[in-house]
């Protein structure tokens, strides 16, 4: 781990040294991709540069503290306690920044809510889901766009795609990943029973133009006439747009704007991000000690969550606890969220001490 740390911080100063460096800046893409790697290490590279200053100290006293000056020696062994007490505070902390995601600090990203089993019911929830996704957000200041949408007549959504940005949005909505189920009465019941159905929502970081290539050469574009439940939704234009990524076979569409044009930029910010989604989940794969924690792994087809109407209650089945339905639906989704990633930073933590601990001991 120390190397991993020492190999950072290296990398950190060398982007220091190129953010001033003329060449650099002359250069606009490789400007915005050095700032974004030095903000990517910023958070992780000056917390271990202090806590190397801070160890620079503790030696410096302990030698004061062996030595034979009597006025230096006390003053030496009276600071040494809250030194030691804040290195080990600060290598904990970095601990547990080294075992959190990469991509947690990013400021967009990407939210593919669909319907699942359950019909028109289904549809409606999806709906449901972003209206609670977007009262949170509200309270956050985050800024939501519809990148595609797929309405159904009774007024929900097959499918809708968001782009959401603002303060720690994938580092909040990142454990949302999975499927969630519904029971209640729906609408159109005429018994009075109780119905399930199942929604999955996906959260992927969404990444800067510099980090995703994607020449035009690399994918298809088909156009089509927007399709809908009818009326002012139905296009009678080919303005929607699908994409084809050649090499991965990554299909993304986009039908919500009447301007091709528009539909084709949005089209191209969800492409980049499931590729770089792609990529990132290949690379995780690749780790031999990839973490497993105990939240789940955010595989789309675990259900993470039961929302029971009946009952007025949610509970997340990763961490065991219920909420309150009605202010989980009006917007204080934080209130799940806090509990789901302390739970996540506990096990991130333990994971990490074990695997620290591990690969502390000598080889047979």
């Amino acid at each position: 781990m120390r190397d991993q740390l020492e190999a950072k911080l290296a990398r950190f100063e060398e982007l220091e040294r190129a953010l001033v460096d003329p060449a650099v800046l002359a250069d606009q893409p490789r400007l915005s991709a050095t700032a974004r790697e030095h903000g990517t290490l910023a958070r992780l590279a000056l917390k271990y540069r202090g806590l190397v200053a801070l160890e620079r100290q503790i030696g410096e006293l302990r030698e004061m503290a062996a030595g034979g000056d009597h006025e230096l020696r006390d003053l030496a062994e009276a600071e040494l306690p809250d030194l030691e007490r804040r290195r080990e505070q600060e290598w904990d902390e970095l601990v547990e920044a080294c075992s959190d995601d990469d991509d947690a600090d990013r400021a967009r990203c990407i939210v593919e809510i669909r319907a699942g089993t359950g019909g028109d019911e289904a549809a409606l929830f999806v709906r449901d889901l972003y209206e609670m996704y977007r009262r949170h957000g509200a309270e956050r200041a985050w800024e939501f766009e519809v990148l595609d949408a797929s309405p159904t007549e009774l007024g929900g959504f097959k499918e809708i795609v968001l782009g959401v940005s603002g303060d720690d949005v994938f580092r909040r909505l990142r454990h949302e990943s999975g499927g969630h189920r519904v029971q209640r009465v729906p609408d159109t019941e005429q018994k009075g029973r109780i119905h399930t159905s199942a929604a999955t929502v996906a959260v992927l970081p969404e990444p800067e133009d510099v980090e995703v290539s994607l020449p035009p050469d690399s994918y298809r574009k088909d156009l089509f006439c927007a399709s809908g439940p009818g009326g002012q939704h139905v296009n009678k234009t080919a303005s929607a747009v699908r994409l084809t990524h050649l090499a991965t076979g990554i299909v993304v569409q986009c039908q919500d704007e009447k301007s091709q044009h528009k539909n084709l930029a949005k089209a191209l910010r969800v492409l980049k991000t499931r590729l770089y989604e792609h990529e990132r989940r290949i690379e995780h794969e690749k780790r031999s000690a990839e973490r497993k924690t105990l939240v789940g792994s955010g595989d789309r087809s675990q259900r993470i969550r039961t929302y029971n109407f009946p009952q007025n209650r949610v509970t997340d089945h990763r961490i065991n606890q219920s909420f309150t339905l009605d202010q989980v639906m009006a917007g204080r989704l934080g209130l799940v969220l806090d509990a789901i990633e302390e739970h996540a930073r506990q096990a991130r933590k333990t994971e990490m001490e074990r695997t620290t601990r591990l690969s502390d001991q000598p080889a047979p």
